[in-house]
């Protein structure tokens, strides 16, 4: 009887693993087939230039007394809703997945110039500063480049006649466990490196929005109601955000006006 105890818990204890391993093997699957084909769509597309037409197609037409608010950036901006109950501003959002800022910088003549915006939204540098713990040895290069382009896309924008509403760059989420042994705290650190450089231009044409000051929790982690996951938060850390928003395109239409 106990041999019959002992052969069932065995092959119960095997099915249970035989189980996790195809679970986790899929999972692992479907990770690196996504990592390949994004890749792949890189590759053919660099600068994701035909990620949007040039113009206002597809966008909803704005009036002659609005303001185009363009949200520009990597995934964090692309995720960002444009928020409600605003008339006096046509929102249209020109943010792509995975960019860098060096990518940003080099289709914004593509993507944002013909739309002749008067507020830029910019979200972006995680994707630079996510590297880190795979190039270590060119942390200094990563975060002065980040900072380069950053300073670029704004000086960009302002030379269109756009004010640029800078937001600082988001907290992280929690590191997954299949990515503990791929990470660093190099990460955190160039994050509050880039938005201490993010604060000082701050000027009259540009407007610092503290988006990690309102993500954060106390231990500089992206707070648990706002996270999706490590990089992108959630649709109540986007209302969050909306709320500040509000204020500060409520106060620039007053000045412009």
């Amino acid at each position: 009887m106990r041999l019959v105890r002992r052969s069932v818990l065995i092959t119960g204890l095997l099915s249970a693993l035989l189980l996790v391993s195809v679970v986790l093997n899929c999972y692992l699957f479907n990770r690196g087939r996504g990592y390949y084909l994004q890749l792949n769509e890189t590759r053919l597309d660099p600068l994701g230039l035909s990620y949007y037409t040039a113009d206002l197609e597809g966008q909803s037409p704005g009036g002659p007394n609005q303001a185009t608010v363009v949200f520009l950036g990597d995934s964090r901006a692309e995720s960002w809703r444009s928020p409600f109950g605003l008339d006096q501003f046509e929102f249209v959002n020109r943010g792509i997945g995975t960019q860098t800022s060096a990518q940003v910088v080099q289709r914004f003549d593509y993507h944002v110039e013909p739309l002749g915006p008067q507020i830029v939204v910019l979200q972006v540098g995680i994707n630079d500063l996510k590297t880190l713990p795979i190039f270590p040895e060119r942390k200094a290069e990563i975060i002065a480049n980040c900072k380069a382009n950053i300073r670029e896309i704004v000086r960009r924008s302002n030379a269109l006649g756009a004010t640029v509403i800078l937001t600082t760059v988001f907290p992280l989420g929690e590191v997954p466990i299949e990515r503990r042994l791929f990470w660093s705290d190099d990460v955190a650190s160039a994050i509050d490196e880039v938005n201490a450089y993010i604060r000082s231009l701050e000027g009259e044409w540009v407007l610092i929005f503290d988006a990690y000051g309102v993500l954060a929790d106390h231990t500089g982690g992206t707070r648990a109601e706002y996270s999706k996951d490590l990089l992108h938060i959630n649709a109540r850390g986007y209302e969050a955000l909306n709320d500040a928003l509000v204020q500060m395109l409520v106060a620039l239409d007053q000045r412009e006006h």
